[in-house]
């Protein structure tokens, strides 16, 4: 079980209220999809980005679903939703 920091950007930023939190225990390994489901039991209202958001780590970007995310304690993953711009 490690602790994993999560950075919040956008509109998860505002959604959660936090540009960043700890939490623990996190389980390894874990899925993006087990990932993801950690952070909505604290926060339901991120579930509108379900769709559209990837998880950021280290110099990946990782698509919700099943792919393993081999993390170690004390990573960063942020949350980045669909960036809007132009």
């Amino acid at each position: 079980m490690y602790i994993v920091i999560v950075l919040y950007f956008a509109q998860s930023k505002d959604l959660t209220g936090l540009k960043v939190e700890e939490i623990s225990p996190v389980p390894t390994p874990i899925s993006s999809g087990d990932l993801w489901g950690l952070l909505l039991q604290r926060h339901p209202r991120l579930s509108i980005l379900q769709d559209h958001v990837v998880l950021a780590w280290r110099d990946l970007y990782i698509p919700i679903g099943e792919e393993e995310v081999p993390l170690r304690d004390g990573d960063e993953v942020a949350v980045v939703p669909p960036l809007s711009g132009g």
